[in-house]
């Protein structure tokens, strides 16, 4: 596995367990760190950061594929 397939992978899981809390807690950890008061309030750092985390699930696809 190459180096970007890895950070990508790291960064899904942590993605993961922010669903995780959202779905026992209702509690957003990236709405909280950013500044959000409210569950499922977005703000353009959170916004950022739920991008990045699709984008490395669309990469963590390819782990798949990898001979």
């Amino acid at each position: 596995m190459e180096w970007w397939q890895i950070t990508a992978l790291i960064i899904t899981i942590i993605g993961g367990l922010n669903w995780l809390l959202v779905g026992l807690f209702r509690f957003d950890l990236v709405a909280a760190i950013c500044g959000g008061m409210h569950f499922g309030e977005t703000n353009v750092l959170s916004r950022i950061i739920y991008i990045v985390v699709g984008i490395a699930a669309i990469v963590s696809i390819t782990i798949f594929w990898v001979d």
